[in-house]
């Protein structure tokens, strides 16, 4: 079974320090809301469906405290990270049912599972596009430390690989964090699926030689016409996938969906510190003075996806604006 990233147990948020990995496996233990958007702050937890999970119980903790009110807690969960839409709504969930008196503990918890639920389905949906691939290439981390449990991305990996035990994956390493060498090649050893690191930069040359059957990857957030949000390196993946022939999916839970943007120009992208450029780990890997820019997200426009895998199937892009009515029905609204 997959790896789980975060639980929540006698009031407290206990969660794998994502930073530690591989060399080390660090719980931390969180009982203030506080500690938890400090957390998601400095990617101790990280991955969209995650950390909107994770902010879910930050909310939960707070309205324990009575200084805190649904608002002011909101408000700094809110502040930590501006793009994954998961995150506002897994706070709006318990937000709202905080003000209407309802138990926050138990909405964060609802709010868990159906996380966990959709990304199990998202794994069903998806492994038929894999039933004959050889092999998948993937981006950043998307599996159980990015959405609690199963994954997006991984989750069809996962259920296909139990029918395709030869299916192989490429990871790219994903600079300048190494989501993908630290954490995704990391979930696919401890469950014997195949795979090789890769530098971002030799996905091309992959593509273009005929190695690759299917790009697959998450979302951080998807708008209404079909453009989403994902870590930095996607866009160009998608460009080279299409010019290539190669189908290129991407994996998301509803909570990913925002409807209200209509288009990826209206998706906020965070810049993140440059120091996290500049270095890997505590190597300095630039010279003493030299600048860095640091986005951590891109936007790739809808023409390049050959189809979302959600909860309820595989749809073209131009069907995401049809899913929002089934999205609400089957979650709270978002914020």
């Amino acid at each position: 079974m997959p790896v789980r990233a975060l639980w929540y147990r006698g009031h407290s948020l206990h969660l794998i320090d994502q930073r530690e990995l591989p060399a080390r496996r660090v719980l931390r233990h969180l009982k203030r809301v506080d500690e938890v958007a400090e957390a998601i702050r400095t990617m101790v937890v990280r991955g969209a469906p995650a950390i909107g999970v994770a902010a879910a119980y930050g909310m939960a903790l707070a309205s324990r405290t009575p200084r805190w009110t649904s608002e002011k807690a909101a408000r700094l969960l809110r502040s930590t990270r501006p793009t994954a839409f998961d995150l506002f709504v897994g706070i709006e969930a318990v937000r709202s049912a905080w003000a209407r008196g309802e138990d926050p503990e138990a909405a964060a918890r609802a709010y868990e599972t159906r996380v966990v639920d959709e990304c199990h389905r998202i794994g069903t949906a998806g492994a038929p596009l894999l039933a004959s691939a050889h092999t998948v290439l993937t981006h950043c981390n998307a599996g159980a430390l990015a959405t609690v449990k199963w994954g997006t991305a991984l989750a069809p990996i996962r259920v296909a690989h139990e029918t395709n035990p030869k299916l192989f994956v490429f990871v790219d390493e994903t600079r300048p964090l190494l989501q993908g060498s630290r954490l995704t090649a990391w979930e696919l050893a401890r469950e014997g699926i195949a795979h090789a690191v890769i530098a971002d930069n030799a996905a091309g040359y992959y593509l273009s030689h005929h190695e690759v059957d299917a790009v697959l990857v998450g979302a951080d957030r998807i708008a209404r016409n079909g453009d989403f949000a994902n870590k930095i390196g996607t866009y160009e993946k998608a460009v080279v996938a299409h010019e290539n022939g190669v189908p290129f999916y991407v994996a998301a839970p509803w909570s990913t969906f925002d409807f209200r943007r209509p288009t990826g120009a209206d998706i906020p992208v965070e810049e993140r510190d440059p120091e996290e450029v500049l270095r890997l780990t505590d190597v300095r890997v630039a010279p003493r003075g030299s600048p860095a820019r640091n986005p951590a997200f891109d936007v790739t426009p809808a023409k390049y996806v050959t189809g979302f895998v959600t909860p309820a199937g595989v749809v073209r892009p131009r069907e995401v604006a049809r899913l929002e009515a089934k999205a609400r029905r089957e979650s709270r609204p978002p914020p």
